[in-house]
């Protein structure tokens, strides 16, 4: 148990029930009123962001939180099969488990698996993937001028803005968090 004074951003902890990350944590004094924490947790298993206000004294409960690498290997319908990296052990997540991460996942791509209680509640890929470019519209002669963005269809049917000059069979950087073009991949 720890008290609400104590919520930093990164820190999970168990409310109403339910496991939550805290994603933004302010500590409210108004004058001669009581402090409170104004808090925004978001929900390990739906990600819904929630704000919620508690006072400094209010007490939570902190889960025994693990994380553990994996591999994806292929998705099978609206499941995904992740191949533990240490003992080869493979087992199935639930498509609506994966959410939004899975537009950027390729066969072979390392993932972090957040454990609560023998359980995935959550799948995190590193902050920078590689993906190549299937498909984008041809240069357009002084399109480099205006420097506009185009429409580009990744390897994994992801839709990232690209500057004029990437072509298809190009490999690029895309930031997994935005989903917008870093740059080319070396």
């Amino acid at each position: 148990m720890i008290k609400a004074v104590d919520l930093r951003k990164g820190r999970t902890v168990t409310f109403e029930g339910e496991i939550y990350v805290v994603h933004e944590s302010q500590h409210v004094a108004k004058g001669n009123k009581r402090s409170y924490m104004q808090t925004k947790l978001k929900n390990l298993k739906s990600g819904v962001i929630r704000e919620v206000r508690f006072g400094v004294d209010d007490r939570l409960e902190v889960p025994f939180i693990e994380s553990k690498d994996y591999e994806f290997l292929y998705q099978e319908g609206a499941n995904f099969v992740l191949m533990d990296t240490t003992d080869y052990e493979q087992i199935t997540v639930e498509g609506d488990l994966i959410g939004d991460v899975a537009k950027f996942m390729k066969p072979n791509e390392k993932v972090s698996a957040t454990i609560c209680e023998g359980k995935i509640i959550g799948i995190e890929l590193p902050i920078m993937v590689v993906l190549e470019v299937t498909d984008t519209p041809p240069v357009v002669k002084g399109a480099t001028a205006t420097n506009q963005a185009k429409d580009a269809i990744m390897e994994t049917g992801v839709r990232v803005r690209v500057p004029p000059f990437i072509e298809p069979g190009e490999r690029i950087r895309v930031d997994t968090r935005t989903g917008e073009y870093m740059d080319r991949a070396k």
